[in-house]
């Protein structure tokens, strides 16, 4: 077997979990498994293997083949839309994907693809997360992006369980954090705004887009037990760069540093 066939056979069982399925030419015992992720996209708002039953005949692909466990992952939706399967494997990282956004959800954002099929179930086949949207932060994805709207994104992975493309408009947008990195050092002083205030320390902004850590005892000359014994949202005030993390996108920042 290899990763990619088609096989058939029996299901055998049909549990809360997964569906375990006789495969021709395997009659001792059934070695193909098809989990909850991969039984069909047509099962959403239905009990994972609401489409299956004990005695039915199936044909899925070959999604891994486990020797140590004896047994063959399948996946029945790989059978159900062989275009749109065919159109999503042949994806590549990094690849750009233009289209349209079709539906701005709670949970993301739906793109129709030019040259994407169909989906059974979604407006659109490509799908942008939230934190893909945009290096910026925002409240509403209205503030980024409107329905009906064109853009250009690139591919990140393919969603077997969904049956999409994986997005992010982001990623061919400028980061302004290492715009910023590059051209500002530690010990540099900068005026912020304070933006948001945790149990430990408070977040400055810097400028659009870019946001600091002030840690607790960097906020004051004294010992604080709290933030708001020494800012408050809104406040001007002066920090000081103490590092900039550049690979995990964290700025670090002190007032206490700043007034000495």
């Amino acid at each position: 077997m290899d990763v990619g066939d088609i096989l058939s056979g029996v299901v055998a069982e049909v549990t809360q979990s997964e569906a375990a399925v006789l495969l021709d030419g395997f009659p001792v015992y059934p070695v193909g498994v098809v989990g909850p992720l991969d039984l069909s996209w047509r099962a959403f708002g239905r009990p994972p293997t609401a489409p299956l039953e004990a005695g039915a005949r199936v044909s899925a692909e070959v999604l891994a083949v486990d020797l140590a466990k004896r047994q063959v992952r399948l996946s029945l939706s790989a059978t159900e839309h062989p275009r749109l399967w065919a159109f999503l494997k042949a994806l590549r990282p990094g690849q750009r994907l233009s289209g349209s956004i079709a539906s701005i959800e709670r949970f993301g954002v739906f793109v129709d693809l030019d040259d994407g099929p169909d989906h059974p179930v979604f407006p659109g086949v490509g799908f942008i997360t939230f934190p893909e949207l945009s290096w910026l932060r925002f409240e509403d994805p209205r503030e980024v992006v409107s329905v009906g709207q064109r853009v250009t994104c690139e591919f990140l992975v393919f969603d077997t369980h969904n049956g999409e493309a994986r997005l992010s408009l982001r990623a061919l947008q400028p980061d302004p954090f290492q715009q910023f990195a590059n051209r500002v050092r530690v010990g540099q002083p900068l005026p912020g705004r304070v933006t948001k205030l945790v149990p430990f320390g408070a977040f400055v902004r810097v400028e659009d887009g870019i946001e600091g850590l002030v840690h607790l005892g960097e906020l004051a000359d004294t010992p604080l037990d709290r933030p708001e014994d020494a800012v408050e949202v809104g406040d001007s005030i002066t920090v000081v760069v103490t590092d900039i993390d550049q690979q995990r996108r964290r700025l670090f920042l002190s007032r206490r540093r700043a007034r000495q």
